[in-house]
């Protein structure tokens, strides 16, 4: 039996959703590692993945940790996560990193016996997004952490090659020189009727 999200982990799905579409729209106008601080919003990386029942590809702006050349996330809100119920159905994903773009495969080690080493560093990358969830992994013990991270999935992701073409990060990058042509254009027309 699955408990309903109570209200308060509602609107906190809610204003991630948000936060989700802005960070997803910063890394495709080509800002994603400007906006990468662990101390502020957190590590940032895109996760694209394939629907389950779509088929369609997915983006998902998460948190990780870079640890020994692999990528490690988690799901923060368990299991129904849409995301990591798609990498389970086809863990062929890509994910852009400040450091690249590249193609990976995602798998579930959540039950590795070094969990809570990974989940702690993932949950220091996510900048105040750990904190929002009353964990603070800088000063918790793995005890007093364990219980408060117990639903939340472990994800690594082995990176096995570098992706380049579209439909990668920057793909709405063409944005900048339109709208400063434009805003340059607006301003001579403006200086012209004065």
């Amino acid at each position: 039996m699955t408990l309903a999200p109570s209200k308060t982990e509602e609107n906190l799905r809610q204003a991630f959703k948000v936060f989700n579409r802005f960070m997803l729209l910063v890394w495709r106008l080509g800002l994603g590692t400007y906006g990468n601080r662990s101390e502020l919003g957190g590590s940032i990386m895109v996760l694209t993945h394939t629907g389950r029942k779509s088929g369609l590809k997915r983006r998902t702006p998460l948190n990780y940790a870079l640890l020994e050349g692999e990528v490690y996330c988690t799901a923060g809100f368990g299991a129904g996560a849409d995301w990591y119920r798609n990498i389970l159905a086809d863990p062929q994903v890509e994910v852009w990193l400040p450091e690249g773009w590249y193609a990976g495969v995602a798998e579930d080690v959540s039950n590795d016996p070094d969990r809570p080493f990974y989940m702690r560093q993932v949950l220091i990358g996510s900048g105040f997004a750990a904190r929002l969830a009353g964990i603070d992994p800088k000063k918790m013990s793995n005890e007093e952490m364990a219980p408060l991270t117990q639903s939340y999935r472990l994800v690594r992701i082995r990176l096995v090659a570098p992706r380049t073409g579209a439909g990668g990060p920057g793909d709405l990058a063409w944005v900048w020189p339109l709208a400063t042509s434009v805003l340059l254009g607006m301003l001579l027309l403006r200086r012209r009727r004065r």
